[in-house]
């Protein structure tokens, strides 16, 4: 499946920087890929090693309780078509399938992340609102600073930006909130980092899968 080739990947890039005697690079794949695992593979029985990681998300965060519902987000398209986005949702650490959501982007012409982000992050939460549903204690957006910004302003309009929110740029790897322009000072070896690129990841596979479902049906 998805998830077997996103391990198959990172464990080629580890050994690729291995034989490049690149060993920093190659530790770091190698803890991400163990943190991949892990979120796939934790049970409940884990509850303490979770209950220290949201310890520190939420000092590190500084948000007002530890995240113990957590909502990511990422958009999906190839030159626009068949543009597509995802939520996953975690519980406690734990991925709770029942609880993801899938979108197919219904207004936005082109290519434009931005508007396609605003636009999943409005509908989910216009909907938890108009149900009364409870809101999660951590929003992670897939992308940097515009994403990040973009999220927030339809939080906003929502009246629901209490909703603490950051975002995880691609390739650069690093952790962006509302209230500095500069991205945290994590270190890339942490469990924190590697916890949230697992959530990014999962969110990632979620949005190609579907993304990849919509582009079969077209093809067809």
């Amino acid at each position: 499946g998805k998830k077997t080739r996103l391990i198959q990947q990172l464990t080629d890039k580890m050994k690729e920087s291995a034989d490049k005697k690149n060993f920093e690079q190659a530790a770091i794949i190698r803890n991400r890929l163990s943190a991949l695992l892990e979120v796939s593979d934790r049970k409940a029985s884990d509850y303490s090693s979770w209950a220290n990681i949201a310890l520190k998300l939420k000092k590190i965060l500084n948000l007002p309780a530890p995240p113990l519902k957590i909502e990511a987000f990422d958009v999906s398209n190839i030159s626009g078509k068949e543009a597509t986005g995802s939520m996953v949702y975690f519980n406690n650490g734990l991925p709770d399938k029942s609880n993801y959501r899938k979108f197919r982007i219904k207004n936005v012409k082109g290519i434009d992340d931005y508007a396609m982000m605003r636009e999943i992050v409005a509908r989910r939460y216009k909907r938890l609102k108009e149900e009364n549903k409870e809101l999660p204690d951590l929003v992670i957006i897939d992308g940097g600073k515009g994403h990040l910004r973009a999220a927030y302003e339809e939080l906003l309009k929502l009246n629901v930006s209490r909703i603490p929110v950051i975002g995880i740029a691609k390739q650069e790897e690093k952790i962006y909130t509302l209230g500095s322009p500069e991205p945290l000072d994590i270190n890339r070896d942490s469990e924190i980092l590697h916890f949230i690129q697992s959530v990014r990841d999962e969110a990632h596979r979620f949005a190609l899968k579907y993304h990849h479902t919509l582009r079969r049906k077209f093809t067809f």
